[in-house]
């Protein structure tokens, strides 16, 4: 009877857990839907101001522009910004931008570049604490969807030491949202800005479901690139223009990162959740069974004790 009750203990803490991850499972799917409807809001105005900066560029593309955020020198020291989650249950997403991190700043160091880190989000903040990297200005328990306010802050800081000259380059480490069972820790050079490299088309992820299932789609987005005129008159100079327009750009840039890693983040959860949900399934099944095994074997007891017992008496 001990075994059995141990068994129908264990039954009923499984079938409880999986509540829970059912639970959390259907809190991750409804965040990432209203991480998908920030990114579909913010589209116009960056599709906008992405439009404005590549046909600036063209129409400059013969001049010599010497703007701050353009201007390359010799890289001895290097900001790099690494995104994470402040929370865990995430599965493999944490461990996997921060094993990234880690590589690309060891290959710089190697390189014989200074590293300067800038972490957000607790995992990272609480990894590069305890390591030997320098950390300057750290970002935790941010909003788990992202709005353009922390954007906008971070921005801020990785410009300032820009243009100070504390640092000669930018880089962000953040997870891509390819779907909701994968997502790939991609590097990106910020800072000085490569007009050459603003791609007239960008992508967008859609969530949808079908038949009761999340779904990911991404489709591609062309960005409007007709050329300005040659003969049009602009009330302020286009070089002045570019440079009012590239801070804002930049901020743009973090915060599709940090939708990104929102939008990967909880589809790992969801995933994560999802298989421990499965798991639990089979385990409450394999108990199950156990527990029907020793009841019927203590039945099966019971029996031969009463059976031994009536033929003693006869």
């Amino acid at each position: 009877m001990a075994n059995l009750r141990g068994i129908r203990d264990r039954i009923k803490s499984v079938t409880n857990t999986q509540k829970i991850t059912k639970a959390m499972r259907l809190v991750a799917a409804a965040k990432v839907r209203r991480a998908q409807e920030q990114v579909l809001g913010a589209r116009p105005f960056a599709d906008k101001l992405a439009a404005a900066i590549y046909r600036l560029q063209t129409r400059l593309r013969l001049e010599n522009l010497d703007l701050p955020l353009l201007r390359r020198r010799e890289v001895k020291r290097v900001a790099v910004l690494v995104l994470s989650s402040d929370r865990g249950l995430c599965g493999g997403y944490n461990a996997n931008v921060l094993r990234r991190a880690v590589g690309e700043l060891r290959r710089l160091k190697e390189e014989g570049k200074e590293v300067l880190v800038f972490p957000v989000g607790t995992k990272a903040v609480n990894l590069f604490k305890r390591s030997n990297f320098p950390v300057g200005t750290s970002y935790n328990q941010l909003p788990q969807v992202p709005r353009a306010q922390e954007a906008v802050m971070i921005a801020e800081r990785l410009l300032s030491a820009f243009l100070a000259e504390e640092v000669d380059s930018v880089l962000m480490v953040y997870t891509r949202f390819v779907s909701l069972i994968a997502s790939k820790p991609t590097v990106q050079t910020l800072l000085p800005f490569d007009l050459s490299q603003l791609a007239p088309e960008d992508e967008v992820f859609r969530m949808t479901t079908r038949g009761g299932d999340f779904q990911v789609t991404r489709e591609r987005v062309q960005i409007e690139s007709k050329e300005i005129p040659l003969d049009m008159i602009f009330e302020q100079d286009p070089v002045q223009l570019l440079d009012t327009l590239l801070p804002l750009y930049l901020q743009g840039q973090i915060l599709r990162a940090l939708q990104e890693s929102a939008a990967s983040e909880l589809a790992s959860r969801m995933t994560a959740m999802s298989s421990a949900s499965d798991n639990a399934k089979k385990l409450i099944t394999r108990l199950t069974l156990e527990y029907n095994k020793a009841r019927q074997a203590s039945i099966t007891q019971q029996i031969m004790e009463v059976v031994g017992g009536a033929e003693a008496m006869s």
